[in-house]
């Protein structure tokens, strides 16, 4: 019998990374939702967060243009605090 590796064991704690243009800087409204620009699903946070930081470094010129990191893991399994 194969044993499982020490991913397979590791909890999947899946983030989103997506951003878009703002229509105002003092909220969380976009401008246009079909516009978004959806950067993709990762494993991990560290891995999450290194596609933002690259997204929002690429980004830094337009002041409306944000970048966020969403827990999904949380969203999916609201009861497991990871």
């Amino acid at each position: 019998m194969k044993s499982a590796s020490a991913d397979e064991k590791s909890a999947q704690l899946l983030h989103l990374v997506f951003g878009g243009e703002l229509s105002d800087l003092k909220g969380i409204r976009f401008r246009d939702l079909d516009g978004l620009d959806i950067v993709g699903i990762y494993p991990n946070y560290a891995e999450a967060y290194k596609a933002w930081k690259e997204k929002a470094q690429m980004t830094v010129d337009n002041a409306q243009m944000r970048y966020f990191i969403v827990h999904l893991h949380r969203l999916l399994d609201p009861q497991d605090d990871s």
